[in-house]
């Protein structure tokens, strides 16, 4: 069975008390998803613990199937620190979206950490939406930055300046995705888009997040269907 660890947000409020959190949605999507192509899935945080939510979605479907589901709950609600994870349990890593996660993901150097040493051992790092953030200082074992000359996508500028958040996020995603050599590119607003660069996974918005989750499940798939072959 293969195994995907969630690194999930533990940010909810900024010094002015706006609230951020993660996206449950982009939770719920894939992990539906993934659980019924037979993924197990661990949940881990900054903090550890319950994983703050974004208000604004508690009320989708799929959100509410996710809160109802008990083992589904009970893993959100008590994410593991960094230091309970081993990444060789894992063949891959996903990091949600939510305002929350370009607080405090870019600055945990024990998740991006863990999430390079996936991806040197032949995983699966992805990424949707503001969760894309979690890969900025991601290095592998050459000392080189994951996403140095990949191509990729998250939540562009031009969706950041729609929603009128560009002025309370601490950086724009895109641009800083830039900066650190990555090759950006995207969709009209609010349109699914999802790039694959090798084993990097990576949508640009809400509404790529089950597109994602498939092209994670046929990697995992191709994975275990050569390691079947070479035993």
């Amino acid at each position: 069975m293969s195994r995907v660890l969630f690194a999930v947000t533990s940010h909810f409020k900024d010094a002015s008390g706006w609230e951020s959190g993660c996206y449950v949605l982009e939770v719920a999507v894939p992990y539906f998803y993934l659980v019924k192509n037979g993924v197990e899935i661990d949940f881990v945080s900054p903090k550890g613990g319950a994983v703050p939510a974004k208000q604004c979605d508690l009320d989708a479907a799929k959100v509410k199937s996710f809160f109802a589901d008990k083992m589904a709950s009970e893993k959100f609600y008590s994410s593991k620190v960094p230091e309970e994870i081993d990444s060789n349990d894992y063949d891959a890593i996903y990091f949600p979206g939510g305002h929350g996660v370009v607080f405090d993901l870019p600055n945990c150097e024990k998740i991006a950490k863990i999430a390079g040493e996936i991806y040197d051992k032949g995983g699966v790092v992805c990424a949707v939406c503001h969760g894309g953030a979690g890969l900025l200082n991601v290095k592998l074992a050459d000392g080189s930055f994951l996403i140095d000359g990949k191509n990729l996508t998250a939540f562009s500028n031009k969706e950041e300046e729609a929603i009128g958040m560009d002025q309370k996020v601490p950086f724009l995603l895109e641009t800083a995705l830039v900066e650190k050599g990555a090759n950006y590119s995207c969709a009209a607003n609010w349109q699914q888009y999802v790039v694959v660069d090798g084993r990097l996974i990576t949508g640009q918005n809400p509404a790529s997040d089950l597109e994602m989750a498939k092209e994670l499940v046929k990697l995992l798939k191709e994975k275990n269907r050569l390691t079947n072959t070479t035993k």
